[in-house]
């Protein structure tokens, strides 16, 4: 399985992780969708044990195929989860690394904080945080695009569209936080734990 959004924001991605993450220990990436970026990245970084994680078994079997066919030694095999139930962060922590990509606009308000407290449990003393995707600032889109794109979603599922991006730094307090924008609108939130 192959998503063409992937392919477009891994370089990108990349060069904030290079900048940002540690060079050595564990890795926990939730939502890895197909496993492309999982592999791209565990390559990038072969002191960090890759962990990645999904909900969907379609995914997870798409995962599972891109590592068998192309990953490192350290990319591990694909674990079933839902970072949208509380409680998944005593299971998972302490992480020195965890990587969201694209998911906070697909999920309800309600879902997403879980998934933002569970990250702020699960980093590791000094581990490192990175959210990607679209998000409102002041709760507005930042172009026509993404405000036809944010409106889409709504019409889709009104729980569901884009964060706001102070409603998420919130969310994710005590955690230090910097933000750094992206291609297409787009923003990598990195919080990091004391």
């Amino acid at each position: 399985m192959q998503a063409p959004s992937a392919g477009r924001n891994a370089g990108p991605i990349l060069d904030v992780l290079r900048a940002h993450a540690p060079a050595r220990g564990r890795a926990l990436e939730l939502a890895a969708g197909t496993g492309e970026h999982a592999v791209d990245f565990s390559r990038a970084f072969p002191g960090l044990a890759w962990q990645p994680t999904d909900l969907d078994p379609e995914r997870l079997a798409s995962i599972e195929a891109w590592r068998q066919a192309e990953g490192p030694d350290n990319l591990l095999p694909p674990r079933a989860l839902d970072a949208a139930r509380a409680g998944w962060a005593a299971a998972e922590g302490p992480a020195d690394m965890i990587l969201l990509v694209n998911l906070l606009h697909l999920i309800s308000d309600t879902e997403a904080e879980t998934v933002l407290t569970g990250i702020v449990q699960a980093l590791g003393p000094g581990g490192t945080g990175f959210l990607y995707g679209p998000f409102l600032r002041d709760g507005e889109a930042t172009s026509p695009g993404d405000a036809a794109f944010h409106a889409s979603l709504r019409a889709q599922d009104p729980a569901i569209g884009y964060k706001d991006l102070a409603w998420v730094i919130t969310c994710l307090r005590p955690l230090s936080t910097t933000i750094v924008e992206m291609p297409a609108n787009n923003l990598m939130v990195i919080v990091k734990a004391n």
